[in-house]
């Protein structure tokens, strides 16, 4: 009896300590229902972690594939659209295709997502505008479009094909961005999500799909299917939402967040709303609190771990390229490239090689550290005066000390400034790590761009900013340490 009681108590334990990562996509809703979905999985027991901001539809799904997330919001359309490449696929075809990559997906939650053409109420009246097909003709009307809108095929280019439309002016812009053009009257026609709660309170015509051109795109909750086994009562908990949350109850959590809720409060009201008095408690202003407390701590890891790599890789290369000037040439024309590379161009190559969360980041990071460390050691190394390299070989010493003895000390100015330069640069690219899952400061600051939110902006620039003052403030203190007190002099002078 005392051991099946002990055995119950330990298979307990271990559910309690069973983790769960949740995934969201880098946009309101998805980040909604990624909480709510985390808030059911902490109902369950587990130890839930939501991971926002995953980018677009590949990204997200890359990161379920790989495990690095075990749950995140999807739509029937986009799996169709995205994975299967067959707009007609059904359910069945759906799963199997999922499981093919250790996946699986709920029933729909109740409510669909899905893609519509809006115009503004003025534009509507004086061309009357009713229905999708009203557009053909009308040359003069101005578009902007998500960029994801224009590169899917159930998006512009099929729409355009299936209506025969002719908009000259397409701008592909960041979604609430498209809201604001419309707003101050510098486009016409946007492409919405039928959830969208900016189309009641800008008033926008939303134009009737009269031939039938957009799927519907219900919100499901795809999965891992390990989930079953490791956390099946977290599962559980998660199919509580099925069938309950309906597009009335979602557009509201979307307007609360719309208008500067935290995603716990909308969450929270999206639960109660659909479970009624069985809905989970969100997070507490204390777990909020970690969750900035950790965001600080995850950019410091970030640049620690991108910056000893750098120093590390940087350093030699410096050397060398200061030891074989064809070698230098190549090696600081290369850093030099490599430094030029977009972040979001880069982030994407690595993807494919490293997944998403830390590493990516790491990779970035230590990339574009490179160029200053290489940079200042090569300098450092190749503008000692001749008169002190020439009084290091009448030494004799062996070349090994010498560098080491002699050179690396003459050069630690340079050195020191180049990987200074490196760690302040890392600070404020390491907001590039919330892209790919990695946390950091980026977090809150993609979250207030997209929100439109100036104090979440400032919760992470803010603290960005100081760290940076932090860093600087180390460095003059390591300088003292490591450069000789001659040269500290000099070098200020």
């Amino acid at each position: 009896m005392l051991g099946a009681i002990a055995i119950l108590l330990a298979s307990g334990g271990a559910q309690a300590r069973e983790r769960v990562t949740v995934g969201s996509k880098a946009f309101p809703e998805s980040w909604i229902l990624g909480e709510a979905l985390a808030t059911m999985v902490r109902s369950a027991g587990c130890v839930a972690t939501h991971r926002a901001n995953l980018g677009g539809t590949e990204i997200v799904a890359a990161a379920a594939r790989s495990g690095a997330i075990d749950v995140y919001p999807e739509y029937t359309g986009t799996l169709r659209e995205v994975l299967l490449h067959k707009p007609d696929s059904t359910t069945d075809e759906i799963r199997a295709r999922l499981s093919r990559d250790g996946l699986s997906m709920t029933d729909p939650l109740g409510f669909d997502d899905s893609y519509a053409i809006a115009v503004a109420p003025a534009v509507a009246d004086k061309f009357a505008l009713r229905a999708i097909s009203d557009l053909a003709g009308r040359s003069e009307l101005r578009a902007a479009f998500t960029h994801e809108f224009l590169g899917r095929s159930d998006g512009w280019g099929g729409l355009r094909a299936h209506y025969g439309l002719r908009l000259p002016d397409v701008r592909a812009v960041q979604h609430e961005l498209a809201f604001e053009a419309v707003a101050s009257g510098q486009a016409d026609v946007v492409d919405v999500y039928t959830t969208d709660p900016q189309i009641d309170r800008l008033r926008l015509r939303v134009l009737d799909d009269n031939r039938g051109f957009f799927p519907r795109y219900e919100a499901v909750v795809v999965y891992r299917l390990d989930l079953e086994e490791r956390a099946p009562q977290a599962l559980v908990a998660i199919r509580r939402l099925v069938g309950h949350v309906d597009r009335a109850t979602m557009a509201r959590a979307n307007a609360a967040v719309a208008d500067h809720a935290s995603l716990e409060v909308a969450a929270g009201a999206l639960l109660r709303a659909s479970l009624g008095a069985d809905a989970p408690s969100p997070a507490t202003a204390a777990a909020i609190g970690e969750t900035v407390a950790r965001d600080l701590v995850r950019h410091v890891e970030l640049v620690g771990a991108s910056l000893a790599g750098s120093v590390a890789v940087g350093i030699p290369i410096g050397i060398l390229a200061a030891k074989r000037r064809r070698i230098g040439a190549v090696a600081l024309g290369g850093a030099g490239v490599l430094q030029t590379i977009p972040s979001l161009a880069l982030l994407a190559l690595l993807i494919p090689l490293f997944g998403i969360g830390v590493v990516p980041a790491v990779v970035a990071l230590f990339v574009y550290g490179l160029l200053p460390i290489v940079q200042g050691t090569y300098t450092g190394l190749t503008t000692i005066p001749v008169a002190l390299v020439e009084a290091a070989q009448a030494l004799g010493l062996p070349r090994t000390t010498k560098l080491l003895r002699i050179e690396l000390p003459l050069a630690s100015p340079s050195i020191v400034a180049g990987i200074r330069t490196s760690a302040v640069i890392a600070v404020g690219t390491a907001t590039i790590a919330a892209l790919v899952g990695a946390g950091g400061l980026g977090d809150p600051i993609l979250r207030g761009i997209t929100l439109r939110s100036a104090p979440l902006i400032l919760s992470g620039a803010v603290p960005s900013a100081l760290l940076a003052l932090v860093v600087q403030g180390l460095f003059a203190g390591l300088e003292r340490v490591v450069v000789p007190r001659g040269l500290r002099l000099t070098h200020a002078d």
